[in-house]
């Protein structure tokens, strides 16, 4: 059966790594592995800034417009109505939206985080100490409504394979064997890589680059 690109590498890459990252500043965190914690937080910014700048310019399944849908269609897909287009259903789609919304409020607030003792987010001296003081209260408890939107994201996985659609091979592969009346064109994934990297690479070496000799010893 032949089988239908959705997904590009750099989605890919995109969904994956916010899972080792996401599980990475946890554990960071919570261990007060700080220097650890500040390279994943910039690694985190630069992939979310990179997915909405691939959301412009990249495969029409990864385009930001993707995912806008009526409430009809956001409540067909939620009944379990078949979708004539690849890529996320309305209420996935959403679901990004809001995944998005949350770390990259998580991830701005980082930077304007502090702990009063020993360590500060680069941002820190640049804003005021009141606002400084709600970012910092907003990053910590940030984490627990991007731990209930996971659990939602599994629940949802979880229902569709029950339901007989398999959610997690074609993030992996990049294909289904799904059939759609349209055409999907696809953008090569290497250019969100680079775009990545370089914008890693500008943060490092801006507001990382002792974080990075520290983990380096």
């Amino acid at each position: 059966m032949q089988k239908t690109q959705v997904w590009d590498g750099f989605i890919r890459f995109f969904h994956w790594s916010m899972v080792a990252l996401i599980a990475l500043l946890y554990y960071s965190a919570e261990n007060s592995l700080m220097e650890l914690h500040f390279v994943a937080g910039f690694s985190l910014f630069s992939l979310l800034v990179t997915r909405i700048i691939w959301g412009v310019i990249g495969s029409d399944t990864a385009k930001l417009s993707a995912l806008i849908h009526s409430p009809k269609q956001t409540f067909a897909a939620i009944k379990g109505a078949s979708q004539d287009a690849p890529g996320h259903n309305a209420a996935g789609s959403y679901m990004v939206i809001a995944f998005l919304i949350l770390l990259l409020t998580q991830a701005i607030t980082g930077l304007m985080t502090t702990d009063d003792i020993m360590y500060d987010g680069p941002l820190v001296a640049m804003v005021s100490s009141d606002l400084s003081t709600l970012a910092s209260s907003l990053h910590r408890q940030m984490f627990d409504f991007i731990l209930i939107a996971i659990a939602l994201h599994i629940c949802a996985i979880v229902v569709y394979k029950l339901k007989g659609k398999a959610l997690v091979p074609p993030m992996i592969t990049g294909k289904t064997s799904e059939s759609y009346p349209q055409s999907v064109k696809m953008k090569s994934g290497w250019i969100g890589f680079v775009i990545f990297a370089v914008l890693l690479a500008v943060l490092l070496t801006t507001w990382g680059a002792e974080s990075v000799q520290t983990l380096l010893g």
